[in-house]
């Protein structure tokens, strides 16, 4: 078996590799480098999924970040248990053909009760009192506490929201090769979304200085993690989930579907709250996808006309087009509609601001119940961020129950990167690089990738 290091470079494309990236332009150079043909819908949970199973979100049932549980009428985003993934992931497929064949999986997501050997994953503590304390999960469990000792505290508030930065990557990278060090795995997958935050933030603009001080960061992460592996001669595997694409605000369709008398809310001491339960139609948004559930059938074609109407969107798949995109699940919308290239769908819901859940304007991926990329930025209308900030940590070391609520309810069109479509141009699609030129087929998608991961594992070189 040939010892293999799999790098997933949120957000990264072939158009960003290049001057700013010199250790992944040096791993194309002398290996190759293909655009990977992304599944739909193009988003972090279901991208995965189908990396490691070579399977459609069709056939392995994630078909978007979060879904509907209809049995128990609620939205639910960010599971973390890889029972929940359908079909032989490589590592199962691996271990069949070779009973030696180890796995570390540090930091991809479904990464809790996986059959991986050694794993990590972000799992904050929420104590009764309403915290929410920075951790992560391990298997096997002695090997959190190891992580933590020679590495500290898994930076949660930098692995996502207002202040993410590269310090999560850090950390996963440092404990990434620490796992290689001292347990030796046949096969280490390890996830970078460094990015991912600023891609989103102001787009994929390479004559915006952030944007290449963050291809400089993470580059140089992978130059650390790259020569780790060479230096005890494995091959290197780069690849992506997705490409992001300018964009220049949201859909509301929740509030479209409301105004036309589909979405149910309930009042909450002067807050509304979503009713999925009671609602005749309502949509899960994420990214560029929205999943369209439909509790009264026989509103399906007036709820799919009002759709196709909307301003910014592109389609809308019923049965016949969701068979045809790989996303005719059982989890997913009656319909699923899909923004144009330069919008993405907000989970709004409520037509006054004063009336929002309370949870809105918080950093709460569980809650929320939709994507909320506007969590990456502070108010803008807050004039002192640091001292709103710094006044709500106090009050809650204080053992008061204060919000963190620094997040805008108006300004959708901060973001100014998404993406869950299909990128209209490859090259700012998701990407795959291998130091191995001969096991890269010229076209590659991304359900091809688990047989090019086993078959750099098992042929050889």
């Amino acid at each position: 078996m040939n010892q293999t290091l799999v790098i997933l470079v949120v957000g990264l494309s072939p158009a960003l590799v290049g001057e700013y990236t010199p250790h992944l332009q040096k791993l194309a150079a002398r290996g190759a480098m293909r655009p990977l043909k992304a599944v739909t819908p193009a988003v972090t949970c279901s991208a995965q999924s189908s990396l490691v199973t070579g399977l459609t979100p069709a056939e392995h049932g994630i078909v978007a970040n979060g879904w509907y549980f209809r049995d128990l009428s609620e939205v639910w985003l960010w599971r973390q248990s890889n029972r929940l993934v359908k079909g032989d992931k490589i590592w199962d497929t691996a271990k069949q053909l070779n009973a030696n064949f180890t796995c570390a999986k540090m930091f991809w997501w479904y990464n809790m009760y996986s059959t991986a050997d050694w794993s990590a994953t972000p799992r904050p503590m929420y104590p009764a009192d309403g915290r929410k304390i920075p951790d992560h999960y391990a298997h096997p469990p002695e090997l959190h506490d190891e992580l933590d000792a020679k590495f500290g505290q898994f930076p949660l508030f930098k692995f996502w929201g207002p202040v993410a930065d590269i310090t999560s990557s850090k950390w996963i990278s440092d404990a990434t090769r620490h796992v290689m060090q001292t347990r030796n795995p046949t096969l280490t997958l390890t996830y970078l979304p460094h990015l991912d935050y600023n891609l989103q933030r102001l787009g994929p603009d390479l004559k915006h200085a952030d944007i290449q001080r963050d291809l400089n960061q993470v580059d140089e992460l992978c130059g650390e993690l790259i020569a780790h592996a060479e230096a005890q001669g494995q091959q290197v595997i780069i690849v992506s989930e997705y490409g992001i694409t300018p964009v220049k605000d949201a859909v509301h369709i929740n509030r479209a579907l409301r105004q036309a008398g589909y979405v149910r809310i309930r009042d909450e001491r002067g807050r509304e709250q979503f009713d999925p339960g009671a609602s005749d139609a309502f949509a899960v948004a994420d990214h560029q996808i929205a999943h369209v559930y439909i509790n009264k059938p026989d509103c399906i074609d007036e709820v799919k006309a009002l759709l196709e109407g909307l301003d910014g969107v592109e389609n809308v798949l019923d049965e016949a087009g969701k068979k045809q995109w790989g996303l005719d699940h059982e989890r997913a919308g009656e319909l699923v509609a899909i923004s144009k290239a330069d919008r993405w769908f907000s989970y709004y819901y409520w037509l006054d601001d004063t009336r929002a859940p309370d949870y809105a304007r918080t950093v709460d991926i569980h809650r929320k119940p939709g994507y909320d990329p506007v969590e990456l930025f502070i108010d803008p209308a807050i004039a002192s961020p640091k001292l709103a900030v710094g006044s709500r940590i106090v009050k809650r070391k204080l053992g008061m129950r204060a919000l963190l609520d620094v997040i805008s309810l108006k300004d959708t069109q901060l973001v100014k990167g998404s993406h869950g479509r299909p990128t209209d141009d490859p090259d700012h699609g998701p990407v795959l690089i291998s130091s191995n030129a001969a096991l890269l087929p010229d076209t590659v998608a991304t359900t091809d990738f688990k047989q090019i991961v086993l078959d750099h594992v098992f042929k050889e070189t």
